[in-house]
């Protein structure tokens, strides 16, 4: 019995090869094993200048963001501090005085 590795998503033991693909019956996750290393690694987020961002970074917004269901706008230079990075369609989660809690994308912000 070949020696195959644990689910990458949940870590499970019990995986098991499907033709070209291994597959995590707990998790319904399949992958190829030639997976190349970039896959596993760790993303890595940007600001607008290139610049690589870390949890509880603080940032300021380089151009006016309208706010999705209301007439409210983040204005160029404010501040945004103690940022959390989350891998979702946005790529920070914030609170912003006077505002509250928001999901901003990282292009759209500078590191300070």
């Amino acid at each position: 019995m070949p020696d195959l590795p644990n689910c990458p998503k949940c870590n499970s033991e019990y995986t098991y090869e499907d033709g070209y693909l291994l597959v995590c019956p707990e998790c319904a996750h399949e992958w190829s094993p030639e997976a190349n290393e970039a896959d596993t690694q760790e993303k890595v987020y940007k600001d607008a200048y290139g610049t690589i961002l870390e949890d509880g970074d603080s940032v300021t917004v380089i151009k006016d963001l309208k706010i999705k269901g209301s007439s409210a706008v983040v204005k160029r230079g404010t501040k945004v501090t103690n940022i959390k990075l989350v891998d979702e369609d946005h790529d920070i989660d914030c609170k912003i005085d006077g505002i509250g809690a928001m999901k901003l994308k990282s292009e759209f912000v500078k590191k300070l």
